[in-house]
């Protein structure tokens, strides 16, 4: 089970909601949160501040939506945001511009999504395309594969500052299997992520985390570790996953998610203090920590991957 430490880093699954408060609160995320989505959040330099970046990608049936939310925290009131409705019939010819005004500053988001390429039901791109954020005379941050274009059409130098992915968070459905692929390290290869459940029968409940078709973690009898930790090994990097599947064995609402966190690096409690030095922290979204500590502290991830597996009867 979680010690008290791993507990603050996941808070919400530290304490399980009252059943009218829990049956409410998964309503409102099944009927707020798309079918299928990826959020990415940076940190880049942008209007001469490190700020947040918030990039989602949705699909609901055949349409597909971009959104790009740029951190203004002089106005926490007033979001910069660019939305981008990518309808089925206009999707291929979509190539566009669109200001914003973050702290007073002009902000431009250059987009191309005219040959972009999908794989299977992800709503983000796989290939051909590029969103580009340009602050000043320099581009902050570049979304997808076409950077050099990017760069042409903005006309502008790469920031002396390189943007950093702090978290990742997906958002997709299944009954038994649910498949996803990340670059759970710096390296530029992506491993192929599968949960499998076996929830029904005679047998005990049991899941199997597999990394690139290896099983890194079987756990059986789910009905006493539907919440957990451990530590596995790829291609010698540690990484941590963390699990939450109470909604899986006991949420009877028809749809209900299961949690799991991916986060690279061993862990190292020997520079933190205590509890509260987790809890002084920016919590995003859907319960995913992006950690306001200084990046010396090797005791706090650089990097999580949140995934949400919507389990359809």
């Amino acid at each position: 089970m979680l010690n008290n430490l791993e507990r603050a880093a996941l808070p919400n699954i530290s304490r399980p909601p009252a059943p009218a408060e829990k049956q409410k609160e998964n309503q409102v995320t099944a009927d707020n949160a798309a079918q299928c989505s990826v959020t990415s959040i940076y940190h880049a330099n942008i209007a001469d501040l490190y700020r947040k970046v918030t990039a989602t990608w949705s699909k609901i049936l055949a349409n597909h939506s971009f959104i790009i939310n740029v951190e203004n925290p002089s106005d926490d009131q007033s979001r910069c945001t660019c939305k981008i409705d990518l309808k089925a019939w206009q999707f291929w010819g979509r190539k566009g511009l669109k200001s914003l005004e973050v702290d007073a500053n002009r902000v431009d988001i250059y987009w191309d999504f005219r040959q972009a390429k999908f794989s299977g039901i992800c709503p983000e791109p796989c290939s051909d395309y590029y969103v580009a954020i340009v602050s000043g005379e320099e581009v902050a941050l570049v979304l997808g594969d076409m950077k050099i274009d990017a760069f042409k059409r903005t006309n502008k130098r790469p920031s002396l500052i390189d943007p950093t992915l702090m978290c990742k968070k997906e958002h997709i459905c299944g009954k038994k299997l649910f498949c996803s692929k990340l670059k759970l390290d710096e390296g530029k290869h992506e491993h192929f992520i599968m949960i499998e459940n076996s929830l029904c029968g005679s047998d005990d409940p049991e899941m199997w985390v597999c990394i690139d078709a290896t099983t890194v973690i079987r756990i059986m009898n789910l009905h006493w570790r539907f919440r957990g930790n451990e530590i596995v090994t790829v291609n010698k990097t540690p990484i941590q996953i963390f699990w939450d599947v109470h909604d899986w064995l006991y949420n009877n609402s028809g749809s209900s998610h299961g949690l799991f966190i991916f986060t690279p690096g061993a862990p190292d409690y020997s520079s933190v203090h205590s509890d509260s030095d987790y809890r002084n922290s920016i919590t995003g979204d859907d319960g995913c920590h992006i950690y306001d500590v200084p990046r010396e502290s090797q005791s706090i991830p650089k990097f999580c991957y949140v995934l949400y597996t919507w389990k359809i009867e």
